[in-house]
C-alpha cells in the first residue's frame, strides 16, 4: 500500500503484517540485497531456517527483521521492483511503518525518546558545553548513560559548542552592510548537528555562499525529524515536518532555495516531507532544496562559482554518505572537491553503519562497528591527507574506528578561497 499516515490501513497491526508478508516474499525470491544490510541478511537465513516459506515468519521475526533496518535507503534504489513498477516495493519505509505501529501499540521507549530530543538536548548542552563535554568523558557517567537510556558507554559522542551556529550567524547578519549580493538566494536549513555541535561547518557554509555571491537567510526551523522516524514517534515527526514546510513555503515563495549542509536532513526535506505530508507545498520545498554541494555545483553547471581557488596539494579520502547516494544526485561533493587545484581525490562508497539514532544503541553498537570495518580499512588503505564527508555522524564512526577527525566539503573550499577565518 502506499505509504499514508493518515489512512486506518496503515495502523492496523493485521494490514501491515499482510504487507511484511507480501514484500518479504518477493525480496525471497529475488535477493538482490543479500548482504546489503543486517535486515535483509536475517530475513533470508530465517526464510531458510524455516522451509523456505515467509508463512512461517512469526511476529518475533518481523520485530527481529524490523529493529536491524537502520534507515541507510539504499536498498530503495538498489531494488527493480519500487514504483512505479506493479508491486511498489518500498522496504525502507515499510520498516518505518512497522517502527511507527510498534510504537503506538506499546508506547515510545525511554531510550527512543531521548534519542529523538535533538533540540532539547541541543540548547542544555550548549548552555553548558564545557561542564557537559567534560561530564560525558568520564567513564561512570557514561555507564550509568547506558543503564538508564542505553548508549552505549563506549559510543564517541560529538562535543557541545558554547556558541551555537544560529548565534553566531545572528551576531555575523548584524556587522553585515552595504547591498545584499545578486548571485541567487538561500534559505540555510543548518541542522540541529551543526548548530550545537559543529558550528565550523554553518560558518564555512556562509562564508563559501557569500564568496559567491549568494544572498543568505536563517529562517525559523525545527528539526528535520528524522530521529523521531528512528524510533517510531511519526506524531513528533510529522509536527516537526509541518512546521517547518509552513516556515520554508513562505521563503521559496519569495524567491529562496533551501539549501542543507547535512545529508540525512536534506534526504528528508526532498524524500520524505512530500511522502509525510502528501500536500503541494511540502512537494514545493522539495523541488527546491538541495544539499549544500549539490547547490554549489549547480551554480558552478550554471556558470556562476567562484572557481579562483588556491592549490591544496593533497590526497583527499571521500566518503560518500549513504543518505546522499540515496538521493541520486551523483558525486557533487567529489566533483566539488576536485575543482581545487592539486586535489586527489578518491571516493570511498561504504556505510559508516551509524545512520541516525542506530549506532548509538547499547544493542546495535557493536554490530555498527562491524558494519564499519570495510570503510576503516579503505580509509586507513588510502593513507589519506585529509579524510572528507558530508555525513556528521558517518564523520563520528569515522573517527572512532580510524583516529582521523573528518571535515564537511564545504570547509576544504572555504580553505581554498581562503576565506575559512573570515567573519
Amino acid at each position: 500500500m502506499r505509504f499514508d499516515v493518515r489512512s486506518p490501513e496503515f495502523w492496523d497491526r493485521e494490514a501491515l503484517e499482510a504487507e511484511m508478508h507480501r514484500v518479504f516474499d518477493i525480496c525471497h525470491g529475488c535477493r538482490r540485497c543479500f548482504n546489503l544490510c543486517p535486515s535483509f541478511n536475517v530475513l533470508f537465513e530465517l526464510i531458510d531456517a524455516k522451509g523456505e516459506d515467509v508463512a512461517n515468519l512469526t511476529r518475533a521475526d518481523f520485530t527481529r527483521i524490523v529493529d536491524l533496518c537502520y534507515q541507510c535507503k539504499l536498498c530503495f534504489n538498489h531494488c527493480p521492483y519500487t514504483p512505479p513498477h506493479r508491486w511498489e516495493i518500498d522496504f525502507p519505509r515499510l520498516m518505518l511503518r512497522a517502527k511507527a505501529v510498534a510504537a503506538r501499540e506499546r508506547g515510545i521507549t525511554r531510550q527512543d525518546r531521548f534519542l529523538g530530543r535533538t533540540e532539547e538536548l541541543g540548547r542544555w548542552g550548549s548552555r553548558w558545553a564545557p561542564l557537559a563535554n567534560a561530564v560525558m568523558r568520564l567513564r561512570p557517567f557514561r555507564v550509568l548513560m547506558e543503564t538508564v537510556v542505553g548508549i552505549h558507554r563506549d559510543r564517541n559522542l560529538p562535543a557541545y559548542h558554547r556558541e551555537t551556529f544560529l548565534e553566531w550567524f545572528r551576531a555575523y547578519e548584524r556587522r553585515r552592510s552595504g547591498a545584499r549580493p545578486g548571485n541567487g538566494r538561500v534559505a540555510l536549513f543548518y541542522t540541529c548537528y551543526v548548530n550545537v555541535h559543529d558550528p565550523d561547518v554553518g560558518r564555512a557554509a556562509v562564508r563559501v555562499l557569500e564568496h559567491n555571491g549568494v544572498d543568505i537567510i536563517v529562517p525559523a526551523q525545527r528539526c528535520c525529524g528524522m530521529p523521531f522516524l528512528d524510533g517510531g514517534d511519526m506524531e513528533s515527526a510529522l509536527a516537526h515536518a509541518r512546521e517547518n514546510v509552513k516556515t520554508l513555503a513562505d521563503v521559496v515563495r519569495a524567491g529562496y532555495d533551501v539549501v542543507i549542509p547535512g545529508p540525512t536532513c536534506s534526504y528528508m526535506l526532498k524524500q520524505e516531507y512530500p511522502v509525510l505530508l502528501d500536500g503541494e507545498e511540502a512537494r514545493r520545498v522539495a523541488e527546491r532544496s538541495f544539499d549544500l554541494c549539490e547547490y554549489l555545483m549547480k551554480l558552478h553547471s550554471e556558470g556562476r562559482l567562484n572557481t579562483a581557488l588556491r592549490t591544496i596539494p593533497q590526497r583527499i579520502a571521500y566518503h560518500l554518505p549513504c543518505h546522499l547516494r540515496a538521493q541520486n544526485i551523483g558525486y557533487k561533493s567529489r566533483d566539488l572537491l576536485q575543482l581545487i587545484p592539486g586535489t586527489h581525490v578518491q571516493v570511498i562508497e561504504r556505510c559508516a553503519g551509524i545512520d541516525g539514532t542506530w549506532g548509538l544503541k547499547r544493542e546495535y553498537y557493536p554490530l555498527s562497528l562491524q558494519i564499519a570495518r570495510k570503510l576503516f580499512q579503505e580509509v586507513e588503505q588510502e593513507r589519506p591527507d585529509l579524510v572528507v564527508s558530508d555525513c556528521p555522524l558517518a564523520g563520528l564512526q569515522i573517527a572512532h574506528g580510524t583516529g582521523k577527525r573528518p571535515v564537511h566539503p564545504v570547509q576544504v573550499l572555504a580553505r581554498a578561497y581562503g576565506v575559512e577565518e573570515e567573519g
